[in-house]
Formats: C-alpha cells, sequence, structure tokens
C-alpha cells in the first residue's frame, strides 16, 4: 500500500500531530512537497502533502485563509503539514478553521521535525511499495508462466483472475468467447463482442477501459499478437482500477498470450503444409496415402462425408451485376458478431474467411484443412460441421452487404466467390474438387458470393446462357436470319422460335404464328438454306433454341 496520512501521523520520528480532518487520514500520499507560495495551486498535481511555515501567507485572515485552503482542496492536495515556532509558534486558529470547514488535514509539524524527514519518510514507503509491487509481479509472472506451460491459455487465465481479484476472458481472431476464469465470466466476457470488434480494427498491439453499465465491473481490452492484424484478444474485468503489482500480472499475461498465440501460428503454418500434402494426394487419386500423412490431425475428417470449398478473391470489374434472370439465392444465414469481424478484415477476404471457418472449427472441435493457393484458398470441411456453416454464415454477410450497396464495391475492391462441392468422400476427392470449381465460376458470373454445386442441378442453365461467349455464339448464328427478316420477306426468326417450342409439330406452331403450315415449311425450309444447316439434326435444334434463349435473355 502507498503511505498515507495515517501512516505518516503514526509515524514514530515524526511526531506529527492531526489539527483538522482527523476523519481523511487514510488518503494515499503521492508526494511531499514544499511551497511557500501565496497560491502554490498551478504547480500541484494531486494527491500531494504540502508543507509549509505560511511565510507568504496571511495565515491570521479568516477570508484570505479559506480562500487558500478551497483552492488546495480544489487542486487535489491531500493534507496540509504546518511547521510551528518558524514564523508562528502555533498554527494560527483561522488557518484550522478553514481546514476544518473544508474537510482537509491539517497537521502540525514541530521546529524538530525538518520538512526533509518527512520528504524521506513519503519517498522510503512510497519505493518500499514499488519494491512490493515488483516483487509480487514477478511472483505474479512465475505463477502465470508455470499455469501457461502446466495447463495452457485456460490455466493461464485462473491464474490472471486470481491475481486481480477479478475475472479474465480469451477471444479468437474472430472475436468470440475462446475461455473464461471463473466459469460465470462467460456471460459478460460475451457482452463484449462489439468492443473486441472496434479494437480489431486498431492495428496491434492496441487497448482499451470499457466502462460498463452502472454496478458493472471496470474491464481493460487488450489485443493480442505481433502481426497487422489482432490474433486474439484479453479482457480483464476487476471492480476498481488495476495496481502496480495487478499491472504487473496483466502485462505478463499479454506477454506469454502473445508468445503462445505467435508459437500457435508457426504450428498452423506447419499444419497447413502437411494439409496441402494430404489435399495434393486426394486430388491424385490416392486416398490410402492421404489418410496415412493426415493421421490424427485430419484423419478424423476423411472418415466422414466432408465438402471440398474453393474460394477466390477476385476483382469487382470480373463480378457481373446479377439480374432479374438468376436462379434463386442461396440462403443467407443470419449474420454473426464473428463473421461481422471477419468482413471488416482490411481487405483480405480469404484471410478473413480462413479465420471465421478455423475459429468455429475449433469451437466446435472438428477438424478442419485449410489451404492457402495464392489468390485462391481450398477447404475440406466436415459436411453439416461449423466451419460450413460459418462460411455460408459469412457469405451471407457479405451477400446482404452487397444488396445493400446497390452498386457493388468501389472500382479496384476485391471481393470474395466461394464454390462449394456437393458432400463426398477421400475416393472422389478430385470429381468434389472440380464441382466445387464449376460452382465458384457460376458464383463469378452471376455476380454471386457463394454458390453450392447442388444448387446448379435443382436451378436452371438458362441463366448461364448470360455468359458473353454464349450471347456472341448466338448473336453469330443468328445474324443471317434477323438480317433476312429486316427486308420485309419473313419473319424467320419468330417461325424458327414457334416450331422449335412446338417440336416440330407444324400445325401447333403454324396455329401460333397464325399462318398455314405450308407458309411455316417454306420459312423453315429458307431457315435451313440462309444458315447452311439441316433441321433435322437435334444437335442443330438444340443450338438454334439455345442461341435463341441467349438472345431473349438480353
Amino acid at each position: 500500500m502507498p503511505p498515507t496520512l495515517a501512516s505518516l501521523v503514526h509515524h514514530s520520528a515524526l511526531k506529527l500531530t492531526v489539527r483538522a480532518g482527523e476523519d481523511r487520514l487514510d488518503v494515499p500520499v503521492r508526494w511531499a512537497h514544499v511551497s511557500e507560495l501565496a497560491d502554490p495551486v498551478p504547480y500541484m498535481e494531486g494527491g500531494e502533502l504540502l508543507l509549509i511555515t505560511a511565510l507568504k501567507l496571511d495565515a491570521e485572515n479568516p477570508e484570505a485563509m479559506r480562500r487558500y485552503v478551497k483552492r488546495l482542496v480544489g487542486a487535489g492536495v491531500v493534507g496540509l503539514g504546518f511547521a510551528v515556532g518558524v514564523n508562528y509558534e502555533d498554527i494560527p486558529e483561522a488557518l484550522v478553521e478553514a481546514a476544518a470547514h473544508e474537510g482537509l488535514p491539517l497537521l502540525e509539524v514541530p521546529r524538530r521535525t525538518p520538512f526533509l524527514a518527512i520528504s524521506k519518510a513519503v519517498s522510503a514507503a512510497i519505493a518500499a511499495d514499488q519494491y512490493r509491487a515488483v516483487t509480487a509481479g514477478f511472483a505474479a509472472q512465475r505463477e502465470l508462466t508455470k499455469q501457461a506451460l502446466t495447463d495452457g491459455p485456460e490455466g493461464l487465465l485462473s491464474a490472471l483472475a486470481s491475481q486481480v481479484d477479478g475475472w479474465a476472458a480469451l477471444y479468437d481472431a474472430s472475436g468470440a468467447v475462446v475461455a473464461t476464469a471463473p466459469e460465470w465470466a462467460g456471460r459478460r466476457a460475451a457482452r463484449l463482442t462489439a468492443d473486441v470488434e472496434r479494437l480489431r480494427e486498431r492495428p496491434a498491439p492496441a487497448s482499451s477501459v470499457v466502462g460498463g453499465p452502472e454496478n458493472e465491473d471496470r474491464v481493460e481490452l487488450h489485443s493480442l499478437g505481433t502481426g497487422r492484424r489482432p490474433r486474439a484478444a484479453l479482457a480483464v474485468g476487476t471492480a476498481a482500477a488495476l495496481g502496480t503489482a495487478e499491472r504487473y500480472a496483466v502485462h505478463s499475461a499479454i506477454a506469454l498470450l502473445t508468445l503462445t498465440t505467435e508459437r500457435s501460428r508457426s504450428l498452423h503454418a506447419a499444419e497447413q503444409r502437411l494439409g496441402a500434402a494430404v489435399l495434393r494426394m486426394l486430388l491424385a487419386g490416392e486416398p490410402d496415402h492421404a489418410r496415412a500423412v493426415a493421421g490424427d490431425l485430419y484423419g478424423s475428417l476423411l472418415d466422414a462425408p466432408f465438402r471440398i470449398i474453393v474460394a477466390e478473391s477476385v476483382s469487382v470489374s470480373a463480378v457481373r451485376v446479377p439480374g432479374e434472370g438468376d436462379s434463386a439465392r442461396a440462403p443467407v444465414a443470419k449474420p454473426s458478431a464473428a463473421a461481422l469481424v471477419a468482413a471488416e478484415a482490411e481487405g483480405d477476404a480469404l484471410g478473413a474467411l480462413a479465420e471465421v471457418m478455423e475459429s468455429a472449427a475449433a469451437r466446435a472441435g472438428e477438424a478442419v484443412l485449410v489451404v492457402p493457393e495464392g489468390e485462391r484458398l481450398v477447404v475440406l470441411a466436415a459436411d453439416g460441421g461449423a466451419a460450413v456453416g460459418a462460411c455460408g454464415e459469412y457469405a451471407g454477410v457479405l451477400e446482404a452487404a452487397r444488396a445493400v450497396a446497390e452498386q457493388g464495391a468501389a472500382a479496384g475492391e476485391d471481393e470474395l466467390v466461394v464454390g462449394v462441392s456437393a458432400p463426398t468422400g477421400p475416393i472422389a476427392a478430385a470429381a468434389a474438387y472440380k464441382h466445387a470449381e464449376q460452382a465458384l465460376s457460376v458464383a463469378r458470373r452471376r455476380g454471386r458470393v457463394y454458390v453450392e454445386h447442388e444448387q446448379l442441378a435443382a436451378g436452371s442453365v438458362v441463366p448461364l446462357l448470360a455468359d458473353d461467349a454464349v450471347k456472341a455464339f448466338a448473336d453469330g448464328l443468328l445474324r443471317p436470319l434477323y438480317e433476312h427478316d429486316a427486308t420485309g420477306r419473313g419473319d424467320l426468326v419468330a417461325s424458327l422460335r414457334a416450331w422449335l417450342s412446338r417440336h416440330g409439330q407444324w400445325d401447333a406452331a403454324a396455329a401460333d404464328l397464325g399462318v398455314h403450315r405450308h407458309t411455316l415449311r417454306y420459312r423453315m425450309r429458307r431457315v435451313e438454306e440462309i444458315l447452311g444447316r439441316s433441321l433435322d439434326d437435334p444437335d442443330v435444334r438444340m443450338e438454334l433454341w439455345l442461341a435463341l434463349k441467349a438472345a431473349a435473355a438480353e
């Protein structure tokens, strides 16, 4: 504990006597300062014991003393020491009454006690308090290190909560609560998710103090990690501001958790290299070798149906804005705080997606294989698991944000597109990878964030005709017919559409057009002559029908 007025009064060598403010002697003293100025307030910082002899004061003037004492109290001076036997044989009654009225402790300093002795006593007490704090801090550091080595982050949090007489919580990169100590603090920690998200927006290391609602704890938030973006965050809740010893404990916890985080990053990189090898073996049709290499790390992932997810970060200019002809959108999941955090990750869409999926898998205790490949991310995740759900949820957040921003992202920005395969197993991994790439291609063409391969079979092929290459083919194939119709010598395009829609039934198609069937037969012969193709060929009929549909989609 720092020195207080009470400890100075009880100091046997100082022989101080209390003349006023007896009920406020438990106030800490930050320093002892001597000043004979008539107004020393501009030089005070608060918490001082001011020592005077009243050399320049009208100490017997009640009004002057009331003003003097009132200013001292307003400046945060915690006590006034008056040396008797120097300028005054006794403390003037005007000063005693003013101090008593303002509740300012007034100490009588005997002539044989020099001010230097009081300053030394305060300084020694402060030094002793700091030494105790440092010693306690080192002891806390040893305990925290021991718990971190034996019980991991959970043990460290438990030790930290005990050291600060409060609670502690650890958040992952997505802002989700990973662990708390004691357990009852989980609900309090969850309420700070939005504050953790705001902290994540600042470069590491960063910290903030959260003043909760009335009667709530004072909470300090600290980012963890040495990279551009925080890898995790620590929350420490206490009833009051941290003391020196508690501050040492928190700083030690931050260092240990940062070290753990960076070490985990190195292990994570090694796991990714192993995962990349497993993926290459699966795609090469070597599931047995892949299972042997996967071992305990990814073995459970290969023992049940999984999905292959392929994601790319593409330029906005390469993403087509969806139109009315697009098939039904994928279900948009309700955005969670974790997904929102990831969605705001400084332009690194693939990194944010990887963090969201890995965090979700870690909380669910499931394996997930994430392989970055330049501007592409390949993921193997358990079908129906937390990682796949988090991917869909994250995509839903981006999809909703894109819908709100009617004109899409600003020029030059990159956007995420994701293709997801159907559930598969190790033997069919190569085919599933192709299916995920097909879904990715459709997502890119439709201006979508997220497309599952099952949606392609359940939807229609018509929206795919909006591709520029298909439109160019349709324009080239039908142009001779349009040029013929422009001369006013018949309506070959409309006749061809009616005939194909009626599967070559002359009477039905002629009735739709309101012409005689012989007229329709003549027009179809002209189509064959102009195009140089036979309508008896089913491939020709298919190409013409798709060309007509592509032209109608413009």
